[in-house]
């Protein structure tokens, strides 16, 4: 194929070693190997014989073992693009001073494993290249002065590394600097005046770094500037007219997470027209912005916690009913919500002082967040509402409100739900039998109401549920058999409730589970043994363990929905959000559990935190609890669990919270660093307990039945033979000295005769010992 120009080979999952006999084809104007993740190569000396390619890439293929790269890849005189993003290369030889890439126009050196400066050979591509990117490479160091010796380049991608020193000054020696982008570095110091000169700037992105000091006045030069990121960074300051006087072009304004506020006059007219606006923790208040009125392209308003007080404007609701996303939440903003027709697709009030009844929604919205407020009145007359009966809503969160009056059976008209969220009102009645056509519900939050009842049948139809938090509660009756055909259920939370009965044994089958709250009811009977079963809390996730967590979150435009959760997992009520994919727990206490803690437990070994604290258990604590390596936090106070605290217990290198008090437990308290670096009040209300920390010590009886206790312990195969031993031997001695009694007439005789003649001789050495003290008394006593 001596004449073929163009080879495109990219993403079509080859696999192994590319064979050497590409190189000869040395027509090849172009060279496209890339996204074949499997495919690696020894060397790369073949690519000499490629002496017309002009266009070369490699993405994702692993050229790790190649060490001269770049000298092979530098004689290629006619190469100009040439990408190299994702292939395990770990140097760019910076002791090189020379590298002849005299044509290069592109280099894309991505994603791959640079832990060194940035080398000055960047320096002899100044006359070619205009396209550079370095992201994710672990790059450290300042930025050299070879990287801004580079005339005519176009594009500078250098985020997300560990560059550190201050922000150049020379950087307004890159005229035709379109796109630059620095974020996710640890850079210091103020923006340079100099930012002023980057005429040709379309992309300013210098997020997520340290910068400080105000923002040069020259910014507001640059009259190509369609996007501009600076958040998270330590800027103060304000913004005047002055800052944004000729940035007509711009759409997308980034400066959340600074202290950065406007200082323009009221009645301020931007030159341009926003499409996007994130002021996430800026000092935007304490009243909305007058200049927002005048953007009419506006698609994305995000200012929470801004500082903004007072009511919102008689202008915002009509205003803001083109805007596809809109959030501000945790501001002060009161008022009512007018009875219009809410239109934006996400629309997050939550944390804040808004009141009244709920208006209408359009079919646009998907996602209506109104979490701690004051909103009002009957949950009904929003649910039942016919204007709204026709809706496309994805998301609902009204919990922490002032709703009441009882669940309306309206839920069909809310098909579309996925996470619903009605926790901590005012709501009673039942569990609707409607609440059923809601098959599409991952989470179901009816939390801290006042709602009876069973545990509703309906809910059975909703078999995607990755969430029911319906604890704190007024529910009754038992906890249904069909519970186990929620494959997908990984949180249930039924806490503070009437539920009575035995836990069903069919818990055991929600392999998914890794929440299960069961504290503060009336259940009975014992632990299941089977909990082992639930494979979440018994073996590591694998790699994609987030995918799991697919049911508790609902992404969109600007970010996400996440599902929280409220729990108890070390005394202390804590409310997880994005953290909960790691929470392993179980707690069952206050309730009338009975019998032993099974064995069966200690194989949840990704298990984090165990309440078992307020039942009737009794037994030991399982020898091989020490094996839960993951677990934080146990409470198994106020039972009747007795017997010594195994030592094992000790090898909890992560335990922060230990409750063992007022059980029946003895011993010596096993010695170890965590053991004894709780209180005393941990251990409170076992009177046979004793050592640190405390205040009893341990007895020489009690130090010795520590210690065989310790040797059963630590090797309980080879004690229980040694019993079963000395049992046997005790048998046979027994046997061997009485038989011989009982049937040997002579050995019986010289056996009590044996035992007359001790008893004589006691008798009479007690008599002359008895008589010699009182004869030493008589004596003192006359002296």
């Amino acid at each position: 194929m001596g004449n073929l120009r163009h080879l495109d080979l990219s993403n079509a999952a080859f696999c192994g070693l590319i064979p050497q006999q590409l190189g000869n084809l040395s027509g090849l104007h172009y060279l496209d190997l890339g996204g074949n993740s499997y495919l690696y190569v020894d060397n790369l000396r073949w690519m000499s014989g490629l002496s017309s390619i002009q266009y070369l890439s490699l993405n994702s293929i692993n050229l790790y073992k190649e060490v001269d790269w770049l000298q092979i890849m530098s004689k290629l005189s006619s190469l100009s693009e040439l990408y190299l993003s994702s292939c395990g290369l770990d140097s760019l030889n910076p002791s090189l001073r020379f590298v002849n890439f005299t044509s290069l126009r592109v280099l894309d050196l991505s994603q791959n494993l640079f832990y060194h400066e940035i080398p000055n050979w960047f320096l002899n591509l100044s006359m070619s290249l205009l396209k550079l990117y370095l992201s994710e490479n672990s790059l450290i160091g300042n930025i050299p002065p070879s990287i801004f010796n580079l005339q005519k380049l176009e594009y500078l991608e250098v985020q997300l590394n560990s560059l550190s020193g201050k922000f150049p000054e020379s950087l307004g020696q890159l005229k035709h600097l379109s796109y630059l982008n620095l974020e996710g570095n640890s850079l210091g110091g103020p923006i340079p005046l100099s930012v002023g000169n980057l005429s040709e700037m379309q992309n300013l992105n210098l997020a997520r770094n340290k910068l400080n000091g105000t923002i040069p006045k020259t910014l507001g030069l640059l009259s190509n500037l369609v996007s501009l990121s600076i958040s998270l960074n330590f800027f103060t300051g304000g913004l005047e007219e002055v800052h944004f006087a000729k940035l007509w072009k711009l759409k997308e304004l980034e400066m959340s997470h600074t202290l950065l506020f406007f200082n323009v006059n009221s009645n301020w007219v931007p030159p341009f027209q926003l499409e996007r606006v994130d002021m996430s923790s800026c000092k935007i208040g304490p009243k909305f912005p007058p200049w927002l009125q005048t953007q009419r392209s506006l698609q994305f308003l995000v200012m929470p916690m801004s500082g903004i007080t007072g009511n919102a404007p008689s202008w915002f609701w009509n205003w803001s009913s083109n805007i596809n996303t809109i959030d501000l939440s945790e501001n002060q903003i009161k008022g009512d919500v007018p009875d219009i027709l809410l239109n934006s697709v996400v629309l997050n009030l939550r944390s804040n002082h808004f009141k009244g009844r709920l208006p209408r929604l359009s079919t646009n919205v998907e996602v209506l967040n109104i979490a701690n407020n004051s909103f009002s009145g009957p949950i009904s007359t929003f649910l039942c509402k016919k204007l709204n009966r026709k809706n496309d809503l994805k998301v609902l969160d009204a919990s922490n409100n002032l709703f009441s009056g009882e669940l309306s059976n309206c839920w069909r008209y809310w098909q579309s739900l996925i996470h619903l969220n009605l926790g901590s009102n005012s709501l009673s009645g039942k569990i609707p039998y409607s609440m059923g056509f809601l098959v599409k519900l991952k989470s179901l939050r009816l939390q801290n109401n006042s709602i009876s009842g069973d545990f509703s049948l309906s809910l059975k139809k909703c078999l995607d549920l990755g969430l029911i938090d319906i604890g704190d509660n007024h529910l009754s009756g038992t906890i249904p058999l069909w519970i186990r055909e929620m494959t997908h259920l990984i949180i249930l939370r039924l806490r503070s409730n009437g539920f009575k009965g035995n836990i069903p044994l069919k818990i055991c089958q929600l392999s998914s589970l890794r929440v299960l709250d069961l504290a503060n009811n009336s259940l009975s009977g014992p632990i299941p043994n089977c909990l082992k079963n639930i494979s979440a809390m018994a073996v590591p996730e694998p790699n994609t363990q987030d995918a799991y967590f697919d049911s508790l979150e609902y992404n969109f435009g600007y970010g996400s929905y996440i599902a929280n959760l409220m729990l108890v997992p070390k005394g202390n009520q804590l409310e997880y959000e994005e953290n909960l994919k790691f929470v392993r727990i179980i707690d069952l206490s206050s309730n009338n559990l009975s019998g032993s803690i099974p064995v069966e437990i200690s194989f949840l070994f990704e298990l984090r935190f165990l309440n078992l604290s307020q039942n009737h258990l009794m037994g030991s604590i399982p020898e091989k609890i020490g094996g839960m390596k993951e677990l934080e936090s146990i409470d198994l106070s106020r039972n009747r669990i007795s017997g010594e605290i195994p030592p094992s217990l000790s090898n909890l290198t992560f335990l922060n919270y230990l409750d063992l008090s007022y059980n029946n437990l003895s011993g010596r308290i096993p010695s170890s660093t965590q053991l004894q670096s709780f209180e005393a009040l941990n251990y409170i209300g076992n009177p046979q307990l004793c050592g640190e920390p405390l205040p009893k010590i341990c007895t020489i009886n009690e130090e010795a039945h520590n210690r065989t206790s310790m040797g059963k312990t630590e090797d309980n195969s080879q004690n229980s033979s040694f019993s079963m031993g000395m049992g046997v031997g005790f048998a046979v001695s027994f046997w061997t000295v009485c038989g011989g009694l009982f049937f040997n007439k002579t050995w019986r005789h010289a056996y009590f005769k044996f035992l007359n003649d001790i008893k004589d001789w006691l008798y009479v050495t007690t008599i002359l010992k008895v008589n010699w003290i009182l004869e030493k008394l008589r004596s003192n006593h006359l002296n």
